[in-house]
């Protein structure tokens, strides 16, 4: 990334954006919750869901961004796009409602996630709990933020101390056997395992220092995109299963304070991980 092209008053202009667009996504969402037994439901595949929510929040989170950066490039996940912004050199990457499932079973662990890059870098993330009013924010470079307040990762000396969360595959995952052999190596290693169902509040919650460490398999880019920024700007780390830093594209993730990102490395590779899906997820 060009440094001097990205000038700071534009990253703090999105990021404003970026916080009203998940605010108002945020209000479609709360207000969805009062009529969930209601929605339509549709299935994309097996146990991954989508409801008029998901869209509405969407619309509204896309519609307010391109009302103050209507040439900026769109990745969201229920397909809306901005053919002005193909060119562009910021890319919105957006999640309307991560936790879907949770949603529509009144599980109250959901969030909005929009991240955006600059010329591939991730510049600016804001994941937004609209049911607690928890709002992460991070720009590049200045740090992580919930409601207001810096956060960081918490100190832990190892894996031995962390309270990890983590994603189950679905079940036809042809790589579930492998993750199931990390999710034993690392539960027989850390303090305890938590699955919550939402890959941007999991990983806004290790920046805070409310969990120590998360991993996953196959999450997509508006899964993490935000995340990533944040756990980074609150001196966490996050990579993929490898310890590389492609990891936004295959989804393939650990992050966690960095002693404790250290020890969930060692037991993906105590649980021989290292094997053929990991080159077909990146193909």
């Amino acid at each position: 990334m060009n440094q001097h092209a990205l000038n700071p008053a534009w990253v703090h202009e999105i990021l404003a954006c970026a916080i009203r667009a998940a605010r108002a996504g945020g209000a479609v969402i709360r207000a969805g919750a009062q009529q969930r037994h209601e929605l339509q439901i549709e299935h994309k595949r097996l146990n991954d869901l989508v409801s008029a929510i998901d869209r509405r929040s969407e619309v509204v989170i896309v519609e307010t961004i391109l009302r103050a950066f209507p040439s900026h490039s769109i990745l969201a996940e229920e397909g809306s796009d901005n053919p002005q912004g193909q060119a562009c050199e910021f890319l919105w990457i957006i999640d309307p409602l991560d936790g879907t499932t949770n949603f529509l079973h009144g599980f109250a662990h959901y969030a909005v996630s929009i991240g955006v890059q600059y010329q591939g870098v991730m510049v600016v993330a804001v994941v937004y709990d609209p049911i607690k009013e928890q709002l992460f924010e991070a720009v590049r470079g200045g740090g992580a933020y919930l409601n207001g307040q810096q956060i960081h990762v918490a100190q832990r000396h190892g894996l031995s101390e962390a309270l990890v969360s983590t994603g189950l595959p679905y079940p036809s995952a042809m790589d579930a056997p492998i993750y199931f052999k990390i999710l034993e190596q690392v539960w027989k290693a850390c303090r305890n395992v938590r699955r919550p169902g939402a890959a941007a509040l999991d990983l806004a919650y290790v920046a805070a220092g409310f969990l120590d460490g998360f991993f996953e398999f196959a999450l997509l880019p508006w899964d993490i995109a935000a995340g990533s920024l944040l756990v980074t700007e609150a001196g966490g780390h996050i990579t993929d299963l490898h310890g590389q830093a492609d990891f936004l594209m295959h989804g393939y993730i650990a992050a966690a304070s960095p002693a404790v990102h250290r020890d969930l490395l060692a037991s993906v590779r105590a649980a021989g991980a290292a094997c053929a899906w990991y080159g077909s997820a990146k193909a």
